[in-house]
């Protein structure tokens, strides 16, 4: 969801220069915040046990933030005006915020282990407790999908679109995130019981 803040700094100081320096600053944010919510859970590993019991805490905590987008629908007006400065900050706080790493989190911790877990989870889940380091190259895989794709979509409305094509047709994708954040909540949820 960065991608239109890259737009508004290439747009701000005329500068397609800008545009490259402002998808930088967002992928380190959505970086450094998915590593605040990996690494802590790798400790976790050394208690298996407790398997069960941080499936339907994450479950309730996606449950939650779904709930909570669900109700409160006002979109942060001051969000609109990001200055370059400060989108490494804006992404990792947002990254955070809708659960960037929180995602990762049920393969990384095994979760998604059933009789049919399908081949991707299962060497997904294989290699994330292995080591660290694995954890740092899923995190890298998903930031570098997540800067190309809104870096190709920031350089296409910049370069060809323009302001005018987002001012008419920007819809808001924060009901699409919370529903979602509820189902996977929901569907994890039921599978712990």
């Amino acid at each position: 969801m960065g991608w239109p803040l890259a737009v508004s700094a290439a747009l701000m100081e005329r500068s397609r220069g800008s545009l490259y320096r402002a998808l930088t600053a967002l992928a380190a944010g959505h970086l450094v915040a998915m590593a605040a919510i990996l690494f802590p859970f790798t400790a976790l590993l050394f208690l298996a046990e407790w398997q069960r019991e941080i499936q339907i805490g994450a479950a309730c905590l996606l449950i939650g933030l779904g709930i909570y987008l669900l109700v409160n629908r006002r979109h942060p007006r001051f969000l609109a005006r990001v200055p370059p400065s400060r989108l490494a900050l804006w992404s990792f706080l947002s990254a955070m915020a809708h659960g960037a790493g929180l995602m990762l989190v049920p393969i990384y911790l095994g979760i998604c282990r059933t009789v049919e877990t399908d081949a991707g989870h299962a060497a997904a889940s294989d290699l994330m407790a292995g080591n660290a380091g694995l954890a740092v190259l899923v995190a890298a895989a998903h930031t570098m999908a997540m800067t190309l794709s809104g870096g190709l979509l920031a350089v296409g409305v910049h370069r060809w679109l323009g302001l005018r094509f987002l001012s008419r047709s920007w819809f808001n994708l924060d009901m699409v995130w919370a529903s979602s954040l509820l189902m996977v909540g929901t569907i994890s949820l039921a599978i712990a019981h």
